[in-house]
């Protein structure tokens, strides 16, 4: 039997869905919804729909709840795959299948042809458990070796963030858990669009949305609507939820950049991503993230190398690191641009002095060492 490649639409109206609610670092990132195949794969689907509402109780093999709540996605690898299910050791070396410790390969109808497949992890043949990955690129050398058993139907976006996280020998450095999870049914809210009560209506993931991305104007105005609420709540001292809004509108501007090729199109596009990028690093240096700031100045002054603005909060993320030197470079040529600016002028008061405290300290320090 040979099925054709899955599309981001249901392969069979009649198979299961289920979703995974993500966190990283303690922050929700947003929901995956998934297709089971269970037309073609039943037994394979109905352990994974299973573990997605937890009904079946503790597994007999390690005495934990059969329940991915609380799992976390341990094993992260680029342009491969994102991994999770080991809800009892949760470092890859645990979980069981609903029936039993381990459970065989159904069948391999089908191929791991594109990204956002669901497919089980195993050590070997007829060793399925719990454990199951999401390919983020097609990863056909896994072909006849692991079973795939249903599709990302949205969320893709969030599987890419989670596949873009920091690791260290492939396990994330920040936790990545799945911190609900459960199945639809007909006519539930798939939960893709923002319930944070802001009035933001757009999905969090352009990948998500069905509005034609060629449309300039269109992603304009989703960006500014975005956009303007991340102000309302960077006035509101929210940091956090002001950088996910503006972190979202340029998702928007960036998925709208990639498909229209009018110069005239992209030179629209540019200012408010550039806005929302100087946002974005504003709200990084009110959280003390100094260096994620520098990063997102340095990318803002990529699109403006005299931008003003990024010269001088990439000078505040330098000093955040005690980078003085690198501070006043940054200072110095911002002045060169704009030499009215009288606040330029006194940051780069503040930064001398500061230098000038950082060497008072360590003459005492010294001092005391040799008194």
């Amino acid at each position: 039997m040979s099925n054709e490649t899955p599309t981001s639409k249901p392969t069979n109206p009649e198979n299961p869905r289920v979703f995974l609610d993500v966190d990283i670092g303690g922050e929700r990132v947003g929901r995956i919804v998934l297709e089971l195949f269970a037309d073609v794969v039943p037994k394979t689907a109905e352990n994974f729909r299973a573990l997605c509402t937890g009904e079946k109780g503790e597994g007999a093999t390690t005495g934990k709840p059969l329940h991915f709540k609380g799992c976390p996605f341990h094993r992260i690898i680029k342009k491969f795959m994102i991994q999770g299910g080991d809800f009892s050791r949760q470092n890859g070396t645990g979980g069981e299948s609903i029936y039993g410790e381990k459970f065989e390969d159904e069948n391999f109808n089908y191929k791991h042809d594109r990204e956002g497949l669901l497919s089980m992890a195993n050590s070997g043949p007829n060793t399925n458990g719990s454990q199951f990955f999401i390919t983020t690129l097609p990863t056909p050398h896994l072909d006849g070796k692991h079973v795939v058993f249903g599709q990302v139907l949205k969320g893709m976006g969030v599987v890419k963030i989670l596949e873009a996280v920091e690791t260290k020998e492939d396990a994330p450095v920040k936790p990545c858990i799945i911190a609900e999870c459960g199945e639809h049914k007909q006519g539930d809210d798939w939960g893709v669009a923002p319930n944070d009560g802001s009035g933001d209506t757009h999905p969090d993931f352009p990948e998500d949305s069905d509005i034609d991305f060629k449309d300039v104007d269109k992603i304009l105005s989703v960006a500014e609507d975005v956009k303007s609420i991340g102000n309302n709540f960077f006035k509101t001292q929210n940091w956090s939820a002001a950088n996910k809004k503006y972190s979202k509108a340029l998702r928007y501007l960036e998925v709208c950049g990639d498909v229209v090729d009018d110069d005239d199109a992209q030179k629209k596009l540019e200012p408010i991503a550039l806005s929302c990028i100087l946002n974005i690093a504003a709200c990084k240096l009110k959280m003390q993230l100094w260096q994620e700031a520098i990063d997102s100045c340095s990318e803002a002054l990529e699109l403006n190398q005299t931008n003003t603005k990024a010269l001088y909060r990439r000078a505040q993320g330098w000093q955040g690191m005690k980078e003085y030197d690198k501070a006043l470079l940054d200072l110095k040529k911002a002045q060169e641009i704009a030499p009215e600016d009288k606040a330029i002028g006194n940051e780069m008061l503040r930064v001398r002095q500061k230098v000038k405290e950082e060497k008072e300290k360590e003459k005492r320090t010294y001092a005391k060492m040799f008194a």
